[in-house]
């Protein structure tokens, strides 16, 4: 089995009419409910909008970009499923509900965690 990020640029939802956001909302938590029924789903969670930090490996924290000028996370999900085709179809579900792409990368392999 392998893990998979799914995720989505902050910003992506904002085509959505605010009237809307509550039916987006309810598709996207059955789709999420439906992956833990089928046993597929780790962590995930929608992502403020804010700047982000950066702690250098001196341990430094500075201002990170500013989200107006640079896409950073606006959500995500772990998922753990058999096949990267399964992990697409996982990841058209979530674009379908919440109405946005949704970006798909392999999560390296840890034998620790």
């Amino acid at each position: 089995m392998q893990r998979y990020l799914i995720s989505f640029d902050d910003g992506s939802m904002d085509h959505i009419p605010d009237e809307d956001l509550p039916e987006v909302g309810e598709r996207t938590r059955a789709v999420v409910q439906e992956a833990k029924d089928a046993g597929v789903w780790i962590f995930g969670a929608g992502v403020e909008r804010q700047r982000a930090t950066i702690v250098a490996i001196d341990g430094t924290a500075t201002d990170g970009p500013d989200p107006r000028t640079k896409a950073g996370i606006g959500g995500f999900s772990i998922i753990e499923v058999p096949s990267r085709e399964e992990a697409l179809q996982w990841a058209a579900r979530l674009a379908s509900s919440c109405r946005c792409a949704q970006e798909v990368r392999e999560i390296g392999y840890d034998p620790e965690s």
